[in-house]
């Protein structure tokens, strides 16, 4: 297995059955994540997308190998380039994951809250008995 070969492997073979795991392994990669934020605004040729790094084109073809096979991205064609744009409704399963922990913080804001409310009004009463 080439390097190239291997490091795809690592990345898209999930441990368990489901596809999660690709999709988290390409995210979590900071210039994946980056190229992610450049789709954002819609399409754009490799060269494009190459000229915001500061590593080789083989290099940035090889992250877009990585988000395409984890289906964050599609690939189309024009000519001789290679043109990629966001498939954003499969990371999905990030959302999902990061709702979870959305809930934990709204309940301990909300205590804090609570907290803090409990505290202004015993202030408030102690100070009015002065």
């Amino acid at each position: 297995m080439t390097g190239k070969q291997s490091l795809t492997y690592y990345f898209l073979m999930p441990a368990t059955a489901s596809p999660e795991p690709g999709v988290f392994n390409a995210i979590s990669c900071p210039a994946r994540r980056q190229i992610l934020d450049l789709l954002v605004d819609g399409d754009q040729p490799v060269n494009k997308i190459a000229g915001h790094f500061e590593m080789s084109r083989p290099a940035i073809s090889q992250h877009l190998r990585i988000l395409l096979l984890a289906g964050l991205v599609a690939e189309n064609r024009r000519g001789r380039e290679r043109h990629y744009r966001l498939n954003a409704e499969n990371l999905s399963p990030v959302r999902d994951w990061i709702a979870h922990y959305e809930r934990f913080w709204d309940d301990n804001f909300k205590r804090l809250q609570a907290h803090l409310a409990k505290t202004a009004a015993k202030r408030s009463h102690d100070a009015e008995k002065r």
